[in-house]
């Protein structure tokens, strides 16, 4: 397969214009500069899809996907690279070239392979509808026709090498034993047939093309479930079955089931809980975490009551932890012993099923602290500190902010620990105080300008005295031993950022009043060199665009236990009372107008000075490598 030249590409890029390509599919709203919508590859009531003409890409603020136009095809349509590469070009009046460039033996494996692959699927479907016990047994499971249809259900033969029907080199082709189908004899090298005697489910990726097999045995017998082996085109840890016709029924409920067996999601679909998928053979990894939060803002998991069941919760717990975004919900729902997703959704049907799903299921938070507290002694003191040792490790692999903190409060409620001793046992030091901003005489500090438009007054001033000295140092050196670390005690105080001043403390008010505002605008803070002076309304409007379900105190609490906390909880009151009297129109109007009076009034005047710096020191005595990389990055902003 010939390779489509990297020039050509970016050629085409230039041409097209990801606006008139997103609105063929989607229709888009103008927002200042950039064009919004509810993302079409997940479900979300209020727009968070953004499309920027300027930089042609586009950015799903909620479940974080993006690309160029390219790249929008291919997901939306559910496209190869070069089948989405080939439709824009013509689409533009171009034609494709194709370069002798040598590519992979696994790029050239794969596309053979999938047509071997299919030719097989086609094969054993055939093989189904001939196969009285095959379909006696799928009957008897309560399976319908029509869903047997729906996922392709087929049958393997007993005989060892019945393939050859299909496949008249049989004995010799390579490509059907790289994709699975066929083994070999350890001795003798004779082939024969992987599945024999099982109803077959395909496994198809994201578009729809058909990677491998999942087989069930007919009744009793060893393995009861047999895979494909990984292939070229198959990775079980990143595939989930069942995903693609899954994926409409995710994107409008909002919510993905993961579940652990094929006849479990076929089931699930045939009476209407259509969001199901499940893992191919092996606990969820992180791949697959990530795939599914990136699906549906609610995550659930259902496996079966038994002990097995719970182990594989847990693992799916554990490969979570570090990929858990605050503002998506995890949650595992355990049957009774005697019943799997199957077997339950048969005998009580999908209401009931949904209702113990969206009522019984138990969040993820609960659920670790309930497993591990049920290893502890928990009234006795050794159990409580056993209950943090073990808490430690998992709780350091959690990012998400929020989750974070609000896992914390309940490990110190069960370990009747304040939440200061408890971030000393986990982090070797005490979450830090809030200092007290004083204001200086004459100060009001919830008071709002009596006019739209006027300029801002500052609201929260570094103090002139304070109770502690921001330089602080022991009195005398730590003398404890060698390689043992230094008390919190001892440890030198960071002083705080100073309180925002003119356009920063401005747009800080602005967007903790309307978070959306920022979602919704082109991120040019990103572009602003990270100073004291912005540093702090860049960490706010990176926190806003990367946790679209977070509100203005769900924000300004993630700053809890930092010394910029008590400046942004005073502005949020502040800017809230202000900014509720304007509408969206102005609203917009005035994030433009601050972040460019943040642009000229801050950035470039520090900039020029930088610039001024480099080039005195340019002509006397030289740049360092990295400031020659500076100098030339301010020349290009002039």
């Amino acid at each position: 397969m010939a390779k489509i030249p990297d020039d050509f590409i970016q050629d085409l890029l230039n041409r097209v214009d990801i606006v008139d390509v997103v609105e063929r599919y989607l229709p888009l709203k103008k927002t200042g500069q950039n064009y919004s919508a509810c993302c079409p590859f997940h479900k979300e009531k209020s727009p968070s899809f953004t499309v920027s003409q300027t930089k042609q890409f586009y950015h799903c603020f909620g479940c974080g996907a993006h690309g160029s136009a390219v790249g929008f095809v291919m997901e939306h349509q559910g496209m190869s690279f070069p089948d989405a590469v080939r439709m824009l070009a013509e689409s533009v009046g171009m034609q494709v070239p194709v370069s002798d460039a040598p590519i992979s033996e696994k790029a050239k494996a794969a596309p053979g392979i999938y047509d071997v692959l299919k030719t097989a699927m086609n094969y054993y479907r055939a093989q189904l509808k001939t196969a009285p016990a095959a379909i006696e047994y799928l009957k008897s499971r309560g399976l319908e026709g029509r869903t047997a249809a729906r996922f392709g259900l087929g049958f393997a033969p007993s005989n060892g090498q019945s393939l050859k029907a299909v496949f008249a080199d049989y004995e010799h082709n390579t490509v059907i034993k790289d994709a699975g189908l066929v083994a070999e004899e350890e001795n003798t090298l004779r082939r024969y047939d992987r599945f024999r005697s099982r109803v077959l489910f395909p496994i198809l990726n994201q578009r729809s093309q058909v990677i491998g097999f999942g087989g069930r045995i007919m009744g009793n017998g060893a393995p009861k479930y047999l895979n494909s082996p990984e292939t070229p085109v198959f990775e079980k840890g990143k595939e989930l079955y069942g995903l693609p016709q899954a994926r409409a029924a995710i994107r409008d409920r909002g919510r993905v089931l993961v579940v652990e067996g094929y006849m479990d999601v076929v089931m699930l679909n045939q009476h209407g809980v259509e969001y199901a998928v499940a893992s191919l053979g092996t606990a969820c990894t992180p791949e697959h975490i990530r795939k599914l939060l990136k699906l549906a803002d609610e995550v659930y998991f259902c496996f079966d009551g038994d002990k097995a069941g719970k182990k594989a919760a847990w693992r799916a717990l554990e490969n979570s932890l570090e990929q858990l975004v605050d503002g998506k919900k995890l949650a595992f729902l355990f049957l009774p012993a005697e019943h799997d997703p199957d077997s339950y959704v048969q005998e009580f049907g999908q209401q009931r099923f949904e209702a113990a799903l969206l009522q019984d299921s138990v969040p993820l938070a609960q659920f670790l602290l309930k497993e591990l507290s049920s290893q502890v002694q928990l009234e006795s003191e050794e159990g409580r500190a056993k209950l943090i040792s073990l808490a430690a490790p998992m709780l350091s692999q959690v990012k998400a902010p929020a989750f974070g903190m609000m896992i914390r409060k309940r490990l110190a409620e069960l370990s009747r620990l304040e939440m200061s001793e408890l971030s000393t046992v986990l982090d070797g030091g005490p979450v830090r105080s809030v200092p007290e901003y004083l204001p200086v005489e004459g100060f009001q500090s919830e008071s709002a300008p009596a006019h739209y438009g006027q300029p801002w007054e500052q609201q929260v001033v570094r103090p002139e005295k304070r109770a502690w000295q921001a330089n602080w140092q022991p009195k005398s050196k730590w003398k404890g031993r060698a390689g043992e670390k230094i008390p919190a005690s001892q440890m030198p105080r960071p002083a705080p950022r100073a309180a925002p001043t003119g356009p920063v403390h401005q747009l800080i008010q602005l967007v903790l009043a309307h978070p959306d505002l920022a979602r919704r605008s082109e991120p040019v803070w990103q572009a602003w060199p990270e100073t004291e002076a912005v540093g702090l309304a860049q960490e706010l409007l990176n926190k806003i665009c990367n946790y679209p379900l977070l509100g203005s105190l769900q924000l300004v609490e993630s700053w809890q236990g930092m010394f910029d906390y008590d400046v942004l909880h005073r502005l949020r009151i502040s800017g809230g009372e202000y900014f509720d009297k304007a509408s969206e129109a102005e609203l917009e109007e005035q994030l433009a107008a601050t972040l460019k009076a943040v642009e000229v009034s801050v950035i470039r005047p520090m900039m020029q000075e930088r610039f001024y710096a480099l080039t005195y020191k340019q002509a006397n005595g030289g740049l360092t490598e990295g400031e020659k990389l500076e100098f030339a990055a301010l020349v290009s902003h002039r």
